[in-house]
């Protein structure tokens, strides 16, 4: 019995649209990953990038359950001494509306230079309008 691998070129790749309006933050971004990443199909291999394209809609709008809102914390550091910086999620959200989900895609996806290659694959918007209706992407509901 042989193993059949797909190379990159030959797999055809869709496009894919999630509203994510109302819905919860992991459920959006564990979709979107696996979207990405191939998991979904058949010839999935994990060290190549045979996944599909998802736009996500209404970012700006998502979930987060409880009192995550002023409790989760996103950090990043400057690279100076005592350069740590810490905002919770209301004020990324009222910042940068894509940076939640797009964080906690990029999270989800492998390190490295194909988790670097496969987030070029995502794309997140604050708002319910997107430039990728020639793409024609097909609804998803999560």
């Amino acid at each position: 019995m042989k193993t059949i691998f797909v190379k990159p070129a030959q797999v055809e790749r869709k496009w894919f649209l999630i509203d994510a309006e109302g819905k919860a933050l992991g459920r959006v971004a564990s979709r979107v990953a696996s979207i990405v990443r191939g998991k979904e199909k058949v010839v999935f291999s994990p060290h190549w990038e045979i996944g599909d394209y998802v736009v996500v809609v209404n970012a700006g709008k998502i979930a987060v359950s409880g009192r995550k809102a002023q409790q989760k914390l996103y950090h990043h550091h400057t690279g100076y001494v005592g350069g740590l910086k810490s905002q919770n999620y209301a004020g990324l959200l009222a910042k940068h509306p894509t940076a939640p989900l797009s964080l906690a895609i990029k999270g989800m996806l492998p390190k490295g230079p194909l988790g670097r290659k496969l987030l070029k694959n995502v794309k997140v918007y604050a708002g319910a309008g997107h430039p990728h209706e020639a793409q024609s992407p097909q609804t998803i509901e999560v």
